[in-house]
């Protein structure tokens, strides 16, 4: 049990207000700025590990990743030509860029990205802000920078067939009576309703199109887990077989998005809108996607679902980082590989062109290819 001291100063040993700070900010910022760290810090001491379990970081850890935000922040203001504690995640995939350049060492470098997932954690959880994944990692082992890993080509092509076939069953007026009584008792556990309660329209909703076209719009627009969540009926353009997405609605809040799509993906979405309309849990939500249960994707429904498809499509994943961002990291790679970084940068919507440029580099099968060439 913890004494009366340290429930009183929750914070001892843990530097809240560093000597830069004090010389870079008025007495005002600098009030703000302790009411806004103090919150975050005591937070990740009781909460931050694992919040539903109230079980917090180590003190230790606490005080040196506190100096490790601090000087984000910094770099922060510096960039932004003054005093802001808005930080966003293009901030931090830019600083994670910057960092990668300086001449740290990458057990410098995995500390500061660690120090920055804690403080979004606490962002996330506390204030209701999207989850930031990092699209950079810096390996410990040696000194190399890179992306996360992603879908080959060959697996895309693989991850697409695997989503048109995606829980797909027999039509209903295909099976006999024992054949449709057995696809009905997999429907009920599907749907999770009595399997009294299973009718013909199931079988059309085991055969939808929501899982296709969330996977090919992906696979094409390399949708970010919060742009899956947000996306909404009015981006859609079927017509011209783009994604139109305003400033006010984009990730980054930085600009009007103009995303291109393949011919199939907009008629795959074209189906699923027209499906989507049958469905009564998106009659008072003008959300593209929702999960059976009616709730908006997250990272980790997203991960389920990629995962599922993979083993589907017998894609090892066991030693892989393997996250919905894969397809945007794919997409990245591949759009670099066959236009330009211009290309993928709009296709991707950074905002700024050196985040695009981790994707500037021969993928794996290309470099095969060339050593069969070289002999």
């Amino acid at each position: 049990m913890k004494n009366a001291d340290e429930a009183t100063t929750p914070l001892e040993g843990v530097t809240v207000i560093t000597e830069p700070v004090a010389d870079l900010l008025n007495e005002r910022q600098q009030i703000d700025y302790r009411n806004q760290r103090e919150q975050c810090l005591e937070w990740l001491l009781v909460f931050g590990k694992d919040p539903k379990k109230a079980e917090g970081y180590a003190r230790t850890t606490v005080s040196n990743r506190a100096y490790r935000m601090d000087q984000f922040y910094r770099w922060v203001w510096d960039h932004e030509g003054g005093y802001t504690t808005n930080v966003t995640h293009d901030h931090a995939d830019t600083y994670l860029l910057w960092l990668a350049k300086q001449e740290h060492s990458n057990a410098h470098k995995d500390n500061c990205r660690k120090a920055l997932q804690m403080l979004y954690k606490w962002r996330e959880h506390e204030h209701g802000l999207d989850e930031w994944e990092p699209e950079l990692s810096f390996s410990t082992g040696h000194k190399t920078t890179a992306p996360r890993d992603y879908l080959t080509r060959e697996e895309r092509g693989l991850i697409r067939r695997a989503a048109l076939e995606h829980g797909s069953v027999p039509s209903y007026g295909s099976l006999n009576a024992e054949e449709r009584d057995r696809w009905k008792a997999y429907l009920a556990q599907r749907f999770e309703k009595p399997k009294s309660a299973v009718v013909p329209a199931d079988w059309e909703k085991a055969n939808g199109w929501k899982i296709p076209s969330l996977v090919t719009v992906s696979l094409d627009a390399g949708l970010r887990p919060i742009e899956v969540e947000r996306a909404v009926t009015s981006w859609v353009d079927i017509e011209n077989a783009v994604l139109r997405i305003p400033k006010e609605q984009s990730s980054k809040n930085t600009g009007h998005w103009v995303v291109g799509l393949q011919d199939r993906t907009a008629e795959t979405l074209d189906r699923w809108l027209e499906q989507r309309k049958t469905d009564p849990k998106y009659d008072d939500t003008d959300t593209i996607w929702l999960t059976r249960r009616g709730n908006t994707y997250g990272s980790a429904a997203l991960r389920k679902v990629l995962r599922r498809l993979c083993d589907q499509a017998e894609i090892p994943y066991g030693n892989r980082q393997m996250s919905w961002y894969s397809i945007r990291h794919s997409t990245g790679t591949y759009m670099t590989r066959e236009e330009d970084l211009a290309a993928a940068q709009a296709q991707l919507r950074h905002k700024s062109p050196e985040t695009t440029m981790k994707y500037d580099q021969a993928p794996v099968e290309d470099r095969q290819n060339a050593l069969d060439r070289m002999g």
